[in-house]
């Protein structure tokens, strides 16, 4: 299996609104392409947040999606938001959101991490990129917005 394609978004606004939006976006972009995707977040309050912002980031977006749930298996909408592993068969594009690196990312053919301006949230995808690298992965960084 080939290692996928990893790419490091860097967004100077160190509000994690920014980053949650922007990951948001992302989503729209890769569903918009064609891919299906699985927003994956660190936890289930986050879930819950992104899930919802996904209907309100921008004026006109549709991004068809749904909240994956312990209780409830995942239907067959392109992007799923989960924090635990992703549903059977969804492996085109991941986009982390979590502090680490899930166990099962070289399943999908595309990463995506965003990081913002946080020292925390910069701190830890300085780990992601080097734990990525470690796996044989090269990733590459996008810096957006102007530097601070």
């Amino acid at each position: 299996m080939n290692s996928p394609r990893v790419d490091f978004y860097v967004i100077a606004d160190p509000e994690p609104r920014a980053r949650n939006k922007f990951a948001c976006q992302l989503a729209e972009k890769a569903f918009g392409l064609g891919n299906r995707v699985f927003l994956h977040c660190g936890d289930a309050s986050e879930a819950e947040s992104i899930d919802t912002l996904l209907w309100t980031f921008r004026d006109r977006a549709f991004v068809p999606h749904a909240l994956l749930r312990d209780d409830a298996p995942a239907g067959d909408e392109p992007v799923i938001v989960g924090h635990g592993a992703p549903p059977a068969g969804l492996r085109e594009v991941l986009i982390n959101l979590a502090p680490a690196v899930p166990a099962w990312f070289a399943e999908f053919e595309r990463v995506a991490e965003v990081v913002s301006d946080d020292p925390l949230v910069k701190a830890a995808g300085r780990e992601r990129f080097r734990a990525y690298r470690s796996h044989g992965c090269e990733p590459e960084t996008h810096k957006l917005g102007t530097e601070r």
